[in-house]
């Protein structure tokens, strides 16, 4: 599978970028690095500046329908950059009206909420996005991994990098499932 992986300029967290990743890696899938500008990202540490990555595509230059599956990694300012940014908004919204598998971590269901996809659906988040879901029309719940059916697509959401390992387990076996 061709993967997304959506990231503003900076303020990514890199672990929940890398680790996803990777393991999208290893499972023998393509990830591509999306962003709203070209060159490089700046990941974050928590609020500590880490590496940098190259964009390989530019949200507007490239359409949602060139890819099977979207990951959307987590970093408080990552997804309040995402949903300031029309064309993003409009990548991730499409990705649902596709009926096409989205993975989302951390804050970035943020993002979710800005491109109104969350309506009806079941999802887990950092703690402090709780009632963003909720006044959306989702349900948010405390769980490390939720996998949600109920929609024209799956949703997988979890709430923080200690969920990482459940996270890509889940990613990784929904992506496959769609794949199939």
């Amino acid at each position: 599978m061709r993967i997304a992986f959506l990231t503003a300029p900076e303020g990514v967290e890199q672990v929940e970028l890398t680790d996803p990743w990777q393991a999208a890696e290893d499972a023998g899938h393509q990830p591509v690095l999306v962003s709203t500008k070209p060159g490089e990202i700046q990941a974050f540490n928590h609020l500590d500046k880490a590496d940098t990555f190259p964009v390989d595509e530019v949200v507007g230059e490239t359409p949602a329908d060139s890819f099977d599956a979207l990951v959307l990694p987590g970093g408080v300012a990552n997804p309040d950059f995402l949903r300031m940014d029309e064309k993003a908004v409009a990548f991730v919204r499409d990705f649902f009206e596709r009926g096409r598998p989205v993975a989302a971590i951390c804050h970035a269901p943020w993002t979710l909420v800005e491109a109104d996809v969350v309506r009806g659906r079941e999802l887990t988040s950092w703690p402090s996005l709780r009632t963003d879901i909720r006044n959306a029309g989702g349900t948010w719940v405390d769980e490390q991994v939720v996998v949600c059916e109920r929609g024209a697509n799956k949703l997988v959401t979890s709430r923080k990098p200690d969920d990482l390992k459940a996270f890509c387990e889940a990613f990784l076996d929904v992506f496959a499932k769609e794949a199939a």
